[in-house]
């Protein structure tokens, strides 16, 4: 029996790409190898990583006037590679939401680029999404989308006249995007776009050549990779066969906004458990910014909380203890995971308030 994967990333993929990439794992399509053992610079390879390409570009509505690019290094190179290509000279903003903006600020630190946090939800240990005014002529403006920990999450993206520069990691794929106020927008593939080991990066073809320092290495320059079609270095080949692979099941089940309506079904389920449990269950995030991906909750008897996480697992449900930042219970319901199983989960979390309340 496969388990329910409520874990935050990597977590799970749709069982339809898993058993199609088995069936083809051996001999993929009868060509007498794996695409694993193939070179990046054969054709095989080639429509497998231009297909994926052309794939995110319908899934998004992209415009020409965007490159895909397939990276490495995580979505953690960005928070050094976006400060290094964009920064101009000027002042760069940043909203920190949490964990990941909080890391992309201390690597402009790093960098010794001049920064501003614009708006913080910190002392509130994050747990809704700021007001945020950002400067027009700012070299670049920064937010995460959506915090995988605390479970917070922008409704829609701010306006911002400067390039908007997005870490999508965790709602990657989840909902349809307006790219018209979007400079970049990046994440690691390991949470609804693929497995871990390859980074999209969608950015503005303007912004390309911003590079302003003779010292960027060739490797950490979106120019280098755009230029090569992201074939510069060996890509992850795997990685990006399983992208192509989900990215067609996306489109198979009518694209993203198809995807949006069923996952905000997923999210309204679960958290109408916690709001109808007489505070046995206590949400995070505040309700105007819970996040549609991970929901993040504890129970008022935190004794509780790791026999929740124990007996969930006994029932087949993985990946429900919450961040170490956090604690408590999240569960990421990410494209994969069906509205059966977050409703067997919500099941669960009845009968659990029922026999502990």
């Amino acid at each position: 029996m496969r388990m329910i994967n409520f874990s935050a990333g990597p977590t799970g993929l749709p069982l339809e790409v898993l058993q199609k990439a088995q069936s083809e794992f051996v001999n993929y399509h009868n060509e007498g190898y794996s695409i694993m053992e193939i070179s990046h610079r054969s054709k095989t390879y080639e429509e497998v990583h231009f297909g994926a390409m052309q794939k995110i570009r319908e899934l998004y509505n992209i415009s020409d006037d965007f490159d895909i690019l397939f990276l490495q290094g995580g979505a953690h190179l960005q928070f050094s590679m976006i400060p290094l290509n964009l920064y101009q000279g000027g002042v760069t903003e940043y909203v920190d939401t949490g964990v990941w903006t909080s890391k992309a600020i201390k690597e402009a630190q790093i960098l010794g680029i001049n920064h501003k946090v614009v708006a913080s939800s910190k002392d509130d240990n994050f747990n809704h999404i700021p007001d945020i005014n950002f400067d027009d002529n700012a070299d670049f403006s920064y937010i995460c989308s959506n915090n995988t920990i605390y479970g917070t999450q922008y409704k829609s993206l701010p306006k911002s006249k400067a390039p908007l520069v997005v870490d999508s990691s965790s709602d990657f794929f989840s909902r349809p995007l307006d790219f018209s106020d979007i400079g970049v927008l990046y994440g690691g593939a390991q949470k609804n776009a693929g497995p871990s080991g390859v980074t999209i990066v969608i950015i503005r073809k303007d912004l390309i050549d911003r590079v302003s320092s003779n010292n960027v290495p060739m490797f950490l320059r979106y120019k280098t990779h755009a230029d090569a079609k992201s074939l510069y270095n060996t890509p992850p080949t795997f990685a990006v066969y399983l992208l192509n692979l989900n990215m067609q099941w996306l489109l198979d089940r009518g694209g993203l906004k198809a995807i949006d309506q069923i996952n905000t079904k997923k999210a309204e389920i679960l958290y109408s458990v916690i709001d109808s449990s007489d505070d046995f269950y206590i949400g995070h995030a505040k309700k105007e910014d819970r996040s549609v991906m991970n929901v993040s909750f504890g129970i008022k008897n935190k004794d509780l909380e790791p026999i929740f996480v124990s007996e969930a697992l006994k029932n087949n449900m993985l990946g429900l203890k919450g961040h170490r930042h956090l604690g408590g219970i999240r569960a990421s319901i990410y494209n994969a995971v069906s509205v059966e199983d977050v409703s067997i989960l919500a099941d669960f979390m009845k009968e659990f308030a029922r026999k502990n309340g």
